[in-house]
This record gives structure tokens, sequence and C-alpha cells, in this order.
């Protein structure tokens, strides 16, 4: 499963100009969110990049979370729609 879903994001091209970011029939931006200590967003997005899913640079830095110690991380993917028919 996790194959399929990263199969069907473009490729990531650094320094490439971004195309238009507003979605489209043929696509859809996909974020994951992680939010914890500091020490646990890293691990965690460290723990995601071992098993293949996403490099550790393609997080968002660090954000303020929404309670008192807490950090968030971002993950923007692409994803394709499926046509139907």
């Amino acid at each position: 499963m996790l194959r399929a879903f990263l199969s069907s994001m473009p490729p990531i091209v650094p320094g490439a100009p971004l195309p238009d970011r507003a979605p489209s029939d043929s696509w859809e931006e996909v974020r994951v969110l992680v939010i914890s200590s500091p020490d646990g967003v890293r691990e965690t997005v460290h723990e995601l990049h071992r098993r293949g899913f996403a490099q550790v640079g393609t997080w968002s830095k660090l954000l303020p979370g929404p309670n008192p110690g807490e950090v968030m991380s971002i993950l923007t993917r692409r994803r394709a729609r499926k046509q139907r028919k």
C-alpha cells in the first residue's frame, strides 16, 4: 500500500519551480501532520524516513503546536485522483 501511494506522487526535483498548487481534477494534496513534543516529532519524522515514507527534508520546520510544549511538522504530497468511469 505504501509503495502504491509513493508511486502515485510526481518526482521531486530539487530547485525546480513548483507547478500551480491549485488542486485539479487529476490530482489533490494530501497532508500528514505530526504533533508531539519536539523530540517526539523529530523521532517520528526520522522513523518514517527509515521506513521509506518521506525524506526528512520534505517535512516542514517545527511549528508551534496546539498545546503548550507541543510542536508540529507537516508533510504535503500530491496524489493522483483516480478517474471515475
